[in-house]
């Protein structure tokens, strides 16, 4: 969410001035609530963002954090489910800590100030013409599903048809997670999406100069693997195609083959044949799955398809055997609860089964999804994991290792990741 600045002096005719759990808050006339709680405290407007905290007005009525604040001397309550008293870690202390992310989409991850200068140099028209406003109208939060949630996508694919947006984006992308203090990420996206303007090559050499670059300039204290996307509303064929483009680069950074879009009506079953081929030619394998539909999605990516990792794998819990076998196998899964909450595949942050599932021995991580679309950092997701989840922080450590463990790396580099990453946490 964006930043607006706090200021002691009288309102002007731009801002007014109302009341956030009793204290002054001047902003800007026509901000939202939820930006007004950003103002007030950052941390209360992650959770609101995350719909982890709600916000009542001076009779005690629930607001939408989407409705604009035109009145001064409004009086608001930030309500937060399930706090017990203040979190021991501050989210600035989460900032600092090393970390790994195993599941984001780069075209859900776009600087908004990007976008804007892409579109303009490319006239494209978006819905909005200014970063802060971009935000609102690309932030998942208000889907009604994910379906709904997805076509967010297909604005900011809008302004990636052109090899050098797409480095530029990538290139962006991996400063902005070096600066996070992410040690190694694995970005996903589908070059399925750039035809015609681009071809497979293409669209994935664009994203691999990308990266490297942005690696380099962060010098390099990051690394990174790139995963790319068949479709699931694509023919299978598709996923055949894009699997024999990006065999050819094992040795340049990329690591793992996933499939991805809408859930429900799209078995995994179908792209069977795309896994198997990816598997052969030296890709690791994972699959979205269990996130709008059940149980019986995670047992087809595992037992048809034969992957390594799943995507979100929220709904695991509703089968008893199958969360056995997980548990006892060590798969990974790669979990995002602001995005989850965002698609409706979980009520709220605060009904996540991260925190269940990691106490039962599942090997889970915490990922942003889209940083973009859904709003939050990786850091954010840690906040949320302690302060809303009671997540401590012994477990959110061993989340950052269960994230460097799974790893899409061959053996002696994914141990030597393992070993850095225990060796900052003791540091920090």
């Amino acid at each position: 969410m964006p930043h607006w600045q706090f200021s002691p002096v009288n309102a002007s005719d731009s801002t007014v001035r109302v009341f956030v759990n009793e204290r002054a808050v001047d902003v800007a006339r026509g901000a939202t609530v939820a930006q007004l709680v950003e103002t007030f405290d950052r941390e209360l407007g992650t959770l609101v963002a995350a719909a982890a905290a709600y916000v009542t007005d001076g009779t005690g009525r629930t607001v939408d954090a989407a409705d604009p604040v035109h009145e001064a001397g409004g009086v608001y309550r930030v309500i937060v489910g399930g706090r017990r008293g203040p979190p021991a870690l501050t989210k600035e202390m989460l900032r600092r800590w090393p970390k790994v992310e195993l599941h984001v989409h780069l075209d859900g991850s776009l600087r908004p100030e990007t976008m804007l200068e892409l579109a303009r140099a490319q006239n494209v028209r978006l819905p909005a013409d200014t970063p802060d406003a971009l935000r609102q109208a690309l932030w998942g939060g208000r889907a009604t599903s994910l379906e709904d949630y997805l076509t967010r996508y297909d604005v900011t694919l809008s302004i990636m048809q052109r090899a050098d947006a797409l480095e530029r984006i990538a290139r962006e992308f991996v400063i902005d997670a070096a600066r996070e203090h992410v040690r190694y990420v694995e970005v996903r996206y589908s070059p399925l999406l750039h035809r015609p303007a681009l071809s497979l090559t293409q669209a994935i050499e664009s994203v691999l100069q990308g990266l490297a670059r942005g690696a380099q300039q962060s010098g390099n204290s990051i690394r990174y693997g790139l995963i790319v996307c068949a479709i699931r509303t694509l023919p299978p064929a598709t996923a055949d195609e894009l699997v024999a483009a990006a065999v050819q680069y094992t040795n340049a950074g990329l690591v793992g083959f996933d499939l991805a879009g809408a859930e429900r009506g799209h078995p995994p079953d179908l792209f069977r044949a795309a896994f198997e081929r990816a598997a052969r030619g030296g890709l690791h394998t994972t699959c979205h799955a269990g996130e709008a539909a059940g149980p019986d999605s995670i047992r087809a990516s595992l037992d048809v398809c034969g992957v390594e990792r799943i995507g979100h794998g929220t709904h695991l819990g509703e089968d008893a055997s199958l969360m056995e076998r997980v548990v006892a196998r060590g798969i990974p899964l790669e979990m995002c609860l602001t995005s989850n909450a965002h698609t409706h595949s979980v009520p709220s942050v605060a009904a996540h089964p991260f925190a269940r599932y990691l106490a039962a021995g599942v090997r889970a991580c915490l990922n942003t999804d889209g940083r973009l679309v859904d709003g939050v950092s990786l850091t954010d997701e840690y906040f949320l994991a302690h302060s809303v989840l009671g997540v401590s922080a012994t477990d959110l450590k061993r989340t950052i290792l269960n994230a460097a463990e799974s790893a899409f790396l061959p053996e002696y580099e994914r141990v030597a990741l393992v070993s850095r990453i225990e060796a900052d946490l003791e540091r920090v």
